[in-house]
């Protein structure tokens, strides 16, 4: 399996390297955060003989397997790159700068802060799985605002980057202590559409998957992934890349699972209504073999 291409040759969730590649942009928000570039206006006064006029956007590739169908920009970030993007993730700073690019951005920023509503039905799908009051360990959770089970566990533990204030009854763990802890449920929610490298966070995930222990990813079911389902053609679809620069598949997150020794026990989709939009969930769980 091919690892850490700074520009991608191989499927991020299964390793192939037959990748169907159409031309698309970076958005300027992005574009700025991660390389200081800003649109610019090519105009006359350059004087440049054989380039059209007109604005220019930082340019990208758009990439889907052809086995596993994940579609994801060809651009890898480093981490000095993704830290760049989400630092101070959403503060005033942050939403200055996006709503500049994406006015409105403005409209939804509050939403942001409060538990989301669907969480109770994963909460349901999930519960006679698991033990009463389960031991949590929400990988990426940032404060514990939408963990799973968060006023009905035995601990919650939470492993993330951000640093922010976490919520009543959550602690925060590092790797040391993940190891040292028994989990009925790894959780792991609307995350891994963000990174550069997402079948690797897994596996670090893994440290923390004991016997018995359940894992729970979730990720958007894209709309441009629902509307062709099964479709091998959605690179031409795709002319922007925004914050989630990886699409997945069911097929790419089983191939991805089995890649890393773990077996697929159910799938959700779940349709989920917010205020400034319609989209859907696709939630996998996983055990070790």
């Amino acid at each position: 399996m091919v690892s850490h291409e700074l520009i991608a040759r191989h499927c991020v969730c299964c390793g192939c390297d037959q990748l169907q590649r159409s031309p698309a942009v970076l958005m300027p928000f992005v574009a700025l955060r991660v390389f200081g570039h800003e649109p610019v206006e090519i105009t006359a006064d350059w004087g440049l003989r054989d380039l059209r006029q007109g604005t220019a956007y930082t340019l990208c590739n758009s990439l889907q397997c052809q086995e596993c169908g994940g579609l994801f920009l060809d651009y890898r970030f480093t981490d000095e790159q993704m830290g760049a993007l989400y630092h101070n993730y959403r503060d005033d700073l942050y939403n200055t700068q996006r709503t500049r690019f994406e006015p409105g951005y403005a409209n939804v920023i509050a939403h942001y802060h409060q538990r989301a509503a669907y969480l109770d039905e994963v909460e349901e799908w999930l519960a006679p799985r698991l033990p009463e009051a389960p031991a949590i360990l929400d990988w990426g959770g940032d404060s514990g605002i939408n963990s799973p089970f968060r006023e009905h566990n035995r601990l919650l533990h939470i492993h993330d980057i951000s640093g922010v204030e976490l919520v009543a009854g959550a602690e925060r763990v590092d790797l040391q202590r993940i190891g040292q802890t028994h989990y009925d449920l790894v959780s792991c929610s609307q995350v891994l559409e963000h990174v550069s490298f997402p079948r690797q966070l897994v596996e670090q995930m893994l440290s923390a998957v004991g016997k018995g222990t359940l894992l729970y990813l979730e990720v958007p079911h894209e709309v441009l992934v629902r509307e062709h389902p099964g479709s091998l053609e959605l690179a031409p679809l795709k002319r922007h890349w925004h914050e989630h620069v990886n699409f997945f598949t069911e097929a790419a997150m089983r191939r991805l699972l089995e890649g890393l020794g773990l077996e697929v026990v159910d799938i959700l989709r779940l349709p989920v209504e917010l205020e400034w939009t319609s989209s859907e969930v696709l939630g996998v769980l996983a055990r070790r073999v």
